[in-house]
């Protein structure tokens, strides 16, 4: 199935999601951050029709989330510093599965600190001053990559200042 681009969208989120939105490339970086390098290890793991994983690792290589390494024996993918900053993403988002998608028996995986063993909290966001932030608490500001319109297919939208509270009235 062809996934729609999303390259005519002035949008953080849009072009993050053009490579990292498909869910094969999410479960490859999974597997990345858990030690699997070589394309035979991510085939076993995921299951994945070899044509859709050579596919889908190209596509991480070139958009710099992984590194193809080649040498003697099998090739090997390792995630680069772009590739290492997702990590918050999938925490974040392993969180959010233990919370709303759980499993009957408990947690599927507990990060832990490497230090002391010990669990880490949750993903937040937090103020400049410290204080933890629930949804409500935020708000959005256009910033100078902010186009006022955001494509010829969409109606211009005012983001100037978006207040998420008032979300749910849109």
């Amino acid at each position: 199935m062809k996934l729609k681009s999303f390259e005519h969208f002035n949008c953080s989120l849009a072009q993050t999601l053009s490579v990292i939105g498909e869910h094969w490339n999410m479960l490859i970086i999974r597997d990345a951050f858990f030690g699997l390098r070589r394309f035979d290890q991510f085939q076993k793991d995921l299951g994945i029709a070899r044509n859709v994983l050579s596919d889908r690792l190209k596509k991480l290589v070139q958009a710099g989330i992984l590194e193809k390494s080649e040498g003697p024996g099998h090739a090997e993918y390792r995630l680069t510093e772009k590739g290492l900053a997702l990590q918050p993403v999938m925490v974040a988002m392993t969180h959010w599965g233990d919370a709303y998608m759980p499993h009957p028996d408990g947690k599927r995986l507990t990060f832990v600190d490497r230090r002391d063993g010990k669990p880490i909290k949750n993903v937040g966001i937090y103020a400049a001053d410290g204080r933890r932030l629930k949804p409500r608490d935020i708000m959005a500001e256009a910033g100078p990559g902010l186009q006022k319109e955001r494509s010829t297919t969409a109606p211009p939208v005012s983001v100037e200042r978006i207040d998420i509270r008032d979300a749910k009235s849109r």
